[in-house]
């Protein structure tokens, strides 16, 4: 049955190319409607989906990014089915009674002139409850539950139940859908080797494992008429085992094509692939090539993805012909005003993402709901805002770290007249460190993003001033954000000369020698585990080099999945990463990045040790205790990274003056430094004073 059309879209008007950005703010015509630039914001799970009290929140969230101008929106993944749960309880489209809370979120997307589909997306084995299913019976190696083998019957159920969503979602208001066929979910499961053994109609050869996903494109075609968005996400890179040859990806998507989708989004990876694809050490664009491979054999638009975070890197890709368009996702997550600055040449104004995932991803995981490190309103649209004050204040904030920055920022945005003051002669406190860590090159961004921030909200900044007490008198409150000091040892031999602090070596007074002992393997530990292995500038800022660290195969060169053999430089240093406490060093790292610096520091041949007793350090070198056996590691320098504490030396006595006084970011709290916490807090503390 076909359903009316939710829009009637008018003629596309003329169109002046920008002079900056001429391809990206292309309109990109489908046929029945045009979409007004070429980003298009990628589907992220926010956990706003999940509840049906939560979707005001859903509908403000979409809001401010279709505000943002946004050309195409697609949401976070909704099951067709309780088989295809991401999690009990997740969110689905598949009860009639759905569509109305849904149309809070389509009718918050279009009265901003905004386009959104609704993802469709069936976990299979990635599906963490007992009722998922799959091609066959086989376990996935991150999940614990092994899913039930769907019969033939079941196969058309599924496909069934796609096109129930589909023909809801058009009731609901949406523009179209996404049908999500990779990262190793339902349909990537049918079409990749690795996890279809089927016999079959369902499985086999290349044909008969995409059936599956072509008889859903074609379905819902049928079902919802030709002016109705089909976007499918393909894909393009397995990066695991036995995944799709290149000649199935074409075969793949040629046959979706003719099915009748109408724009093909390219997916990377696998959940369970050994490769990271969008954490911050992976290069910006560095899987574009792919999409750019499959642009000659189909006629549809094609979409490119993965850490395309500022408008020149777009517009490359676009002007290259790699893609017709670009997807971002966490680019608008950090900043949902993206488009509307690049269109306005205000590129220096975005808020970029760092691909950092400690907010969004890794909140996911932990089953809370999403945020930005750079952006704390994020997905709290609704209850974090920064009002402009009745009450303007004479505010003074103490430190220009992460906390610091946010506080001075979001007062002033407010009306507060704000003097910040910082001890060094720059901005950015523990964020010039981090910046310097291979891999962390776009913390360069933020303290970009924060100087333009102090300029436009008229914050008076005063470089190399210590402020003391006396100095912060006549002040309505002071915001201390004086950050941390790292926590000393207590070992035999601390004061030789070969022990150093993390601060003088990533602040470039110490080059250690050849063969460095690491004290502490928590985050702080693993960044300098990195920095000192690295040769000179990080293989993040080159693809081609990455690719090859990583053994990324753009050319399928006989290799399925794109995978080849991992090709990591030599270590330009020999590391201990040591910790006192028994266990695996990095267990508390994020919960999607920390396998990433742990296979990092593996290919760099690290020696990573728990359980390690410090009996002290003397000419001879590094003496500790491992397992109960004594040795002597012959280092030339020891590495302390063995936590901080809050450094708030003013505190006291401000508050014995009968100062008002707030304590954020390390100076609260100094638990391995968390710019998350520290940007958040700062933000929310500005925003009521």
């Amino acid at each position: 049955m076909t359903v009316a059309s939710p829009l009637s879209f008018a003629p596309a008007a003329p169109h002046e190319p920008h002079p900056l950005y001429p391809h990206l703010f292309a309109p990109l015509d489908l046929g029945f409607c045009t979409l007004p630039n070429r980003v298009l914001m990628g589907s992220m799970h926010t956990g706003l989906e999940d509840k049906a009290a939560d979707f005001p929140k859903l509908a403000a969230y979409f809001a401010e990014r279709a505000a943002g101008g946004v050309g195409l929106i697609v949401t976070g993944g909704f099951s067709p089915n309780l088989a295809g749960w991401l999690k009990p309880f997740g969110g689905t489209m598949r009860f009639p009674w759905e569509v109305r809370r849904h149309r809070q979120v389509t009718g918050a997307v279009h009265a901003h002139g905004g386009r959104i589909c609704l993802q469709i997306l069936h976990a299979g084995r990635y599906g963490y409850s007992p009722l998922q299913v799959a091609p066959s019976r086989l376990k996935a190696p991150i999940n614990p539950f092994t899913p039930r083998a769907l019969s033939a019957g079941g196969v058309e159920r599924q496909i069934r139940a796609f096109v129930r969503s589909a023909t809801m979602a058009r009731e609901a208001g949406y523009d179209g859908v996404e049908v999500m066929g990779s990262e190793g979910y339902l349909l990537n499961q049918f079409t990749a080797p690795r996890t279809n053994k089927r016999h079959d109609a369902w499985g086999g050869d290349a044909g008969k494992r995409m059936r599956f996903a072509v008889e859903i494109v074609r379905r819902i075609r049928e079902a919802c008429g030709p002016d109705f968005i089909i976007v499918y996400r393909l894909s393009m890179l397995d990066l695991v085992d036995d995944g799709l040859a290149w000649d199935e990806v074409v075969q793949q998507a040629k046959a979706i094509e003719a099915a009748g989708v109408t724009l093909i989004n390219t997916g990377i990876g696998w959940h369970e692939a050994r490769v990271p694809t969008i954490a911050t050490s992976v290069p910006r664009a560095a899987f574009t090539g792919i999409t750019a491979r499959l642009k000659p054999h189909v006629g549809v638009p094609l979409v490119t993805t993965n850490r395309i975070n500022m408008p020149e890197v777009a517009e490359g890709v676009l002007a290259r012909g790699e893609a017709d368009m670009v997807s971002m996702a966490r680019p608008l997550l950090a900043d949902p005003q993206w488009v509307n600055k690049a269109r306005e040449r205000r590129a220096l104004d975005i808020n970029t993402c760092i691909a950092c995932n400690q907010a969004c991803l890794d909140h996911v995981f932990e089953n809370r709901t999403a945020s930005c490190l750079v952006n704390p309103r994020a997905c709290a649209e609704t209850e974090l805002n920064y009002v402009p004050t009745s009450n303007p204040k004479r505010i003074a904030v103490v430190g220009a770290g992460p906390a610091g920055l946010a506080a001075a920022t979001v007062a002033a945005e407010r009306g507060h007249r704000v003097t910040l003051f910082e001890a060094s002669g720059e901005i950015g406190g523990q964020f010039n460190l981090a910046k310097r860590i291979p891999g962390k090159e776009e913390f360069h961004e933020t303290l970009r993003y924060f100087g333009r921030r102090l300029e436009q909200t008229g914050v008076d900044v005063r470089l190399g001033t210590y402020a003391e007490a006396a100095t912060l008198a006549g002040f309505d409150a002071v915001v201390l954000a004086s950050g941390i000091r790292p926590r000393e040892v207590d070992f035999p031999g601390a004061d030789h000369p070969k022990v150093v602090s993390y601060l003088d070596v990533l602040g470039g007074r110490v080059v250690p020698g050849r063969k460095v002992a690491i004290v502490g393997a928590g985050g702080i530990g693993f960044d300098v585990a990195e920095f000192l292995v690295e040769h000179g500038p990080s293989a993040a800022l080159d693809p081609a080099r990455w690719r090859a660290e990583w053994g990324v195969d753009l050319a399928y060169d006989g290799n399925r999945g794109g995978l080849a053999a991992p090709k990591p430089e030599a270590p330009a240093r020999e590391v201990w990463l040591l910790q006192r406490s028994p266990g695996r060093p990095g267990a508390r790292l994020g919960k999607t990045t920390g396998w990433i610096h742990r296979a990092t520091l593996k290919a760099k041949k690290v020696r990573m040790l728990g359980g390690v007793e410090y009996l002290g350090v003397d000419d001879e070198g590094f003496h500790v205790r491992v397992d109960g056996s004594e040795q002597v590691l012959a280092v030339d320098h020891v590495v302390v990274c063995a936590g901080q504490e809050p450094f708030k030396p003013l505190a006291e006595e401000l508050v014995a003056q009968g100062a008002v006084v707030h304590v954020i970011g390390g100076a609260d709290v100094a638990a391995e430094l968390d710019a998350k916490r520290a940007i958040a807090q700062g933000s929310r503390l500005a925003a009521i004073l």
